[in-house]
């Protein structure tokens, strides 16, 4: 065997100088073969050891100094004194890509492949292996290989570039990393076009479309980008960005790799398995790398990525402690879709210490923010609905109705937590506009529960908490409940009732003629006044506690009255229905023409025309 094997320390070295080196020698190399030179130096001693970083080899000067420059050139030096030991601590690759170095320059026949070609080139361009000291020198063979073979097949450039995370940054140097990112995100490219193509179909009408339904296969690279440095697939997706591919794609790999590289532990995306000490223990400086790596690649687009992979990037930011900007991003574009989250997405477990809340208050309260500030004219909408996102109908308002859906049912399930601040609970109600809020009767229940969880309330502060909510908007249920809360402060039940009896008070006006209703209305506005007026004693807190009953009696009744109304209108409609118009024409005439319409007023003592024709009168509009 020409290489002799790795030598250990304390092994000698006989070196035994067999040749005079001359340029006359380098030059006559060339007319020998590579299994020429197999068989020469088989039966050879060696004259030289070379130590690479990782182990030494005894080998011989001659085929090593034919091939490599750097070599020829650390001989050369020493012509006058023989050299028998040349240190290479700092070549690339270490003794595994000197190996195959030395193999070259005895003949040996290896196979070039895409998990040994970057250590080849790197090698090669250490050792000045190139085409000035010898024809087809390893360099260019490496090279040739590179760009005629790697380079045109997308899993041989993501497996050189996983084999150059270790050659940096000679790899880059050489334009190794450069040519395996352009080379990938041009087949990414080609593969989503093509793939896009196999997706068209004609349409019924004969109109061609892109079948959305149909499975996207040219996405197949996304699992393949998993197994690269952060930092070299930061670069990949940088360049699919540049050449155009779609943004789900991109959306797709980035959850792809954040799976691989964050869920290889449970406590990153299911914080609650573990303690928050062994959380921040376990904490590292790449992970925190990763999250914030990923956050910068998030296409801007919206919908790119789920909005629940938002909120596990942010967990994690907030977990790991991340740069300010990586969190008010994710932050920002949470905010600008917070309509499609869910409450289990809010729910933010809290990573302070001990005497914290149990969820991220203050971050959803940021997002709640970020929601009602953004600028309706980043919304992708057409120039008609730009005029109408003012009306109740627009895409604004329905988000603003679901928003204010999701925040009173995250109130409600922040309340209990004995550590949450009246201050932070009003700020999260009041983040959004008083116009997003139609109903009322989930903000009822969230104070409802903060006030039973905290009992220990001041007056001013129960007060202070009811007046977020609007009790003319409660529903029937929600204001008959509010009426018998005792948790309420008073002022609120006054509030709840005197808006349940304006309810019913306009349920029965269009059944009360207008003479009738203006006394119940002038009564009604005495009896609040007085209520009013005897809220602040406290001496008359007995007093108030049985007009509040008598007022619940007096609902009820009214209730009963409306509904008997209804049953009376019910009833007379049938008839009417069922009476035959043509009879009660023919009789009403008949009515009237009895009717004296041209009676003398001066007659004053003849009374029984007018009492006649008052009774033809009462008659026929008892029947009418």
């Amino acid at each position: 065997m020409a290489i002799v094997p790795v030598l250990a320390a304390s092994q000698k070295l006989t070196v035994r100088k067999s040749y005079k080196w001359t340029e006359q020698l380098d030059t006559a190399f060339c007319i020998f073969t590579e299994k020429a030179i197999c068989m020469i130096f088989r039966d050879v001693p060696s004259d030289i050891t070379i130590e690479v970083n990782g182990g030494a080899f005894a080998l011989h000067k001659f085929p090593l100094v034919s091939r490599s420059g750097r070599i020829r050139k650390l001989v050369a030096e020493h012509r006058d004194s023989a050299i028998s030991r040349i240190e290479l601590l700092s070549l690339p690759g270490g003794a595994e890509s000197f190996e195959l170095a030395a193999k070259f320059c005895y003949g040996i026949n290896f196979e070039i492949t895409s998990a040994n070609v970057a250590q080849l080139c790197c090698v090669s361009d250490y050792l000045e292996m190139t085409e000035e000291f010898s024809n087809n020198n390893l360099g260019s063979r490496a090279e040739e290989y590179l760009d005629s073979v790697v380079c045109k097949n997308l899993e041989m450039c993501v497996e050189v570039l996983q084999q150059c995370e270790n050659l940096l940054p000679l790899a880059d140097e050489l334009r190794i990393v450069s040519r395996c990112i352009d080379a990938i995100a041009s087949k990414a490219c080609v593969e989503q076009i093509a793939s896009s193509f196999s997706r068209l179909e004609y349409s019924s009408s004969g109109r061609l479309h892109m079948n959305r339904q149909a499975k996207c296969e040219g996405d197949w690279w996304i699992e393949d980008l998993s197994i690269i440095r952060i930092d070299l697939y930061q670069r990949v997706i940088t360049a699919m960005k540049c050449r155009g591919v779609r943004p789900e794609s991109i959306g797709a790999s980035l959850m792809n790799y954040a799976e691989k590289e964050l869920t290889k532990k449970s406590s990153l995306w299911n914080p609650s398995n573990q303690p928050k000490g062994d959380l921040v223990a376990g904490s590292s400086g790449h992970e925190r790398l990763v999250v914030e790596t990923i956050v910068s690649l998030l296409p801007v687009e919206k919908l790119a990525v789920p909005i629940s992979f938002l909120f596990g990037l942010l967990r994690s930011a907030v977990m790991l402690d991340c740069t300010v900007a990586c969190r008010l991003d994710l932050e920002r574009r949470i905010g600008s879709q917070l309509d499609i989250a869910t409450l289990d997405d809010l729910l933010i477990p809290s990573f302070r210490h001990a005497g914290d809340t149990l969820f991220d208050v203050d971050t959803v309260h940021r997002i709640l923010v970020n929601f009602s500030q953004q600028d309706d004219s980043e919304d992708d909408m057409d120039d008609a609905s730009l005029f109408e996102s003012d009306s109740p109908d627009s895409p604004s308002q329905t988000a603003l109705f679901k928003v204010s859906k999701l925040v009173d049912n995250y109130l409600a399930e922040i309340a209990p937590d004995a550590n949450l601040k009246l201050t932070k609970f009003i700020a999260i109600a009041e983040a959004l506009p008083a116009h997003a809020r139609t109903i009322h009767d989930g903000l009822y229940r969230a104070v409802d529960v903060y006030l039973k969880a905290h009992q220990g309330l001041s007056d001013p502060d129960r007060k202070k908490l009811c007046k977020l909510i609007e009790f003319q908007k409660l529903s029937q249920e929600a204001g008959a409940h509010a009426a018998q809360n005792e948790r309420l402060p008073l002022q609120s039940m006054v509030q709840v009732l005197y808006f349940e009896q304006l309810r019913l008070r306009n349920a029965l006006s269009c059944s009360y003629p207008e003479s009738e209703h203006k006394p119940m209305h002038q009564s009604w506005r005495i009896s609040s006044g007085a209520l009013s007026a005897a809220m602040s004693p406290r001496d008359n807190y007995a007093s108030l506690r049985r007009e509040n009953r008598e007022l619940k009696l007096e609902l009820a009744r009214l209730r009963m009255r409306l509904n008997d109304l209804e049953k009376e209108h019910v009833c007379m409609k049938r008839d009417m229905e069922k009476s035959n118009s043509r009879k009660f024409m023919s009789s009403f005439s008949k009515k009237i023409g009895k009717l004296n319409f041209f009676g003398h007023d001066s007659s004053r003592g003849s009374t029984s025309p007018s009492k006649h024709s008052q009774g033809t009168e009462s008659k026929a509009t008892e029947r009418a």
